[in-house]
């Protein structure tokens, strides 16, 4: 009898357990604007500074805070989509990694990029740099430049 209370429940049980719980998740504005602020301040020694909002299989969304000119660098297996929420930089994409380094990641990082494109990128604008393509963010001395950034995977 024990055996057949197991096995209804189980029946009612189990098909709960593969329904989609997806959800919609809302990163509320204010929240977004107090961690960048956050970020902003423990970025003054470093020159960078970064936090992930949510990490999902085939993307994730993040904020990256820069007051520093970072390394060039190759994402070899997803694309980066920048919407921009503060500052200035200039965006150097496509030639060559200067100095290249592959992680066993895929993940090509070097000094700079040479014979690349500049782009000024300000406030409201919107990147996206394709997985493979060279680029490089420089920030202008005592410059901070803020992002949310989503990495979509191949």
């Amino acid at each position: 009898m024990k055996l057949i209370a197991i096995l209804a429940s189980a029946a009612f049980v189990l098909p709960a357990l593969g329904q989609n719980t997806r959800r919609a998740e809302v990163f509320p504005g204010k929240d977004i604007s107090a961690q960048i602020s956050k970020l902003e301040e423990t970025s003054r020694s470093s020159g960078s500074g970064g936090a992930t909002l949510g990490d999902y299989k085939s993307h994730s969304v993040g904020l990256s805070v820069r007051r520093a000119t970072g390394n060039a660098e190759v994402h070899a297996h997803f694309d980066d989509i920048f919407f921009v929420t503060g500052g200035t930089a200039t965006l150097i994409s496509g030639g060559t990694v200067v100095d290249a380094q592959t992680g066993a990641d895929g993940e090509t990082r070097g000094s700079r990029i040479q014979d690349g494109t500049s782009q000024k990128i300000a406030r409201d604008d919107v990147v996206h740099i394709p997985a493979g393509t060279p680029h490089q963010l420089i920030i202008s001395p005592g410059a901070t430049f803020s992002a949310v950034v989503v990495k979509v995977k191949e």
